[in-house]
């Protein structure tokens, strides 16, 4: 049986940075690809008054295939794309201060705490604009009727797609600027740090937990990816559980251009009662644990593909 502590973290000063960002890059895109539906379903569910619309996950699904095809679970997917320059801040902001934090506390947890923190805080400063006007573009399907900001409808029916879904967003652009100004562009930023800072503080540490307690268990032969794997939808799951109430009232914020978070709560609370922290949660599991398993294979992949060469051969896969 493996040693607790056997599963060694590659660390910030271990990567060639030239082979990781490059890599990354293509990481990024190719997972918000495979989740951005699960994304949108979960945008509606939390949006919606009770189950004016959906009745859950699947039901959602199917009826936006079926209203919409394929591409409406796709709105404002190429703004979405935008944020990758917010991945690669997170992970490098990551890193950085788990290599500082390990000057002063050489516990695995606290460094991951603090830096899955920080990354959140500096990631969401420069995701929430596009949040923002994207989330506004997943609504434009059968969850138009509640969203403040609407496209305009297309008179040239010719135009190519590319140039639909730029219209689209300039549209939608413009409308937030000319009702908020820049500030709109902002709404709900302090629902979004309450949310993902805690989400991303939590989810790092209940990784590297549920990562050692599974290499107890496993035989010493097996595979350290697939046990990273297995630790990663684990902490996704534990984690969305935890902070899902807030991520409903940011997706109230947000998308219905409130401005209080208490009195969000309490409307939430009076209105639809306790179990509305709940709406998107399985929609949100759903999307956090696949995304989790691509994040984590791709991320630790990408690590050990970003290696110096010098030390290629003293890690176990």
């Amino acid at each position: 049986m493996q040693q607790k502590g056997a599963m060694q973290i590659i660390e910030w000063e271990d990567l060639d940075k030239r082979k990781f960002y490059s890599l990354g890059v293509f990481m990024t895109l190719t997972t918000r690809a495979s989740v951005y539906p699960a994304s949108l379903i979960r945008t509606r569910l939390q949006v919606q008054k009770g189950k004016a619309l959906y009745s859950g996950t699947i039901d959602a699904f199917c009826k936006i295939i079926r209203a919409e095809g394929v591409r409406g679970l796709y709105r404002g997917f190429m703004v979405n794309t935008f944020t990758l320059i917010s991945g690669q801040a997170y992970i490098t902001t990551y890193e950085l201060v788990r290599k500082y934090v390990s000057q002063y506390s050489p516990s695995n947890t606290v460094k991951s705490v603090v830096a899955g923190g920080a990354a959140s805080l500096v990631a969401q400063t420069i995701t929430v604009p596009i949040d923002i006007v994207s989330q506004h573009l997943m609504m434009q399907g059968q969850g138009e009727h509640l969203t403040r900001f609407k496209a305009k409808p297309k008179r040239m029916l010719a135009a190519s797609k590319r140039k639909l879904t730029f219209g689209q967003s300039r549209d939608i652009t413009v409308q937030i600027f000319a009702a908020d100004g820049f500030r709109g562009f902002y709404r709900g930023y302090v629902a979004s740090l309450l949310t993902y800072i805690p989400n991303s503080a939590l989810w790092w540490p209940f990784y590297h937990f549920y990562t050692e307690q599974l290499s107890l268990m496993a035989p010493t032969e097996c595979p350290h990816l697939i046990l990273q794997a297995l630790a990663g939808p684990m902490a996704a799951a534990t984690a969305s559980t935890i902070t899902n109430p807030m991520d409903v009232v940011r997706a109230r914020v947000q998308v219905e251009g409130r401005s209080s978070l208490i009195e969000t709560f309490k409307q939430l609370l009076a209105e639809e009662g306790v179990w509305a922290m709940t709406k998107g949660l399985s929609a949100r599991i759903i999307s956090s644990m696949p995304t989790s398993v691509l994040i984590v294979v791709g991320y630790e992949t990408l690590k050990r593909l970003s290696l110096k060469d010098e030390l290629v051969d003293s890690r176990h896969w």
